[in-house]
């Protein structure tokens, strides 16, 4: 029997962003298309439109998880007990997370068009991993799924919450 998820969201990359990736294909397709006249012509929309679907579909594959007492992003996974401070980082504070602030120790995982991300402090002292910092578009609700997960897992105490912003000011009383 699988664990009951507290939290499931997947990265989908939203419609206005297939919009360019599937122009420039078929521009390249066509360049293709004018070289090679004749039966040969329709390959490079076969082979290049449906590449690039699977490309785009790729990218937005990713996805954030918390179940059976583990947060799950992408393929990465940790236990609910080694996690620390929670702090969700709004679009705003974003640049400074992924610029100055970022230790070059850290797991990222930034999704562009996700305008929020999420700072998991890791207090495991084999792990030389300082931090988790990805891409959610429901920090919230993952910060409560975290604190319920950590509520379960014996020994284990609930992550708190610290506010970048105005995003998340009511996790701040953890």
């Amino acid at each position: 029997m699988t664990a009951p998820t507290t939290f499931r969201e997947r990265l989908f990359i939203p419609w206005w962003g297939w919009l360019l990736p599937l122009a420039a294909a078929s521009l390249l397709a066509a360049e293709v298309h004018m070289g090679f006249p004749g039966v040969r012509s329709w390959l490079p929309y076969v082979i290049v439109l449906p590449l690039t679907l699977a490309l785009i579909v790729r990218m937005g594959w990713t996805r954030v998880e918390v179940s059976g007492g583990e947060l799950t992003v992408g393929s990465a996974h940790v236990p609910v007990g080694l996690l620390g401070e929670v702090e969700v980082i709004d679009a705003k504070g974003k640049r400074k997370a992924m610029g100055p602030e970022l230790d070059p120790m850290a797991f990222v995982l930034h999704r562009g068009w996700v305008p929020t991300m999420v700072r998991v402090r890791l207090v495991d002292p084999e792990d030389p991993t300082p931090y988790w910092l990805f891409s959610t578009r429901s920090p919230e609700k993952l910060v409560e799924a975290l604190r319920a997960e950590a509520a379960k897992a014996p020994s284990a105490k609930a992550p708190s919450a610290a506010a970048t912003g105005a995003a998340a000011e009511g996790d701040a009383d953890a």
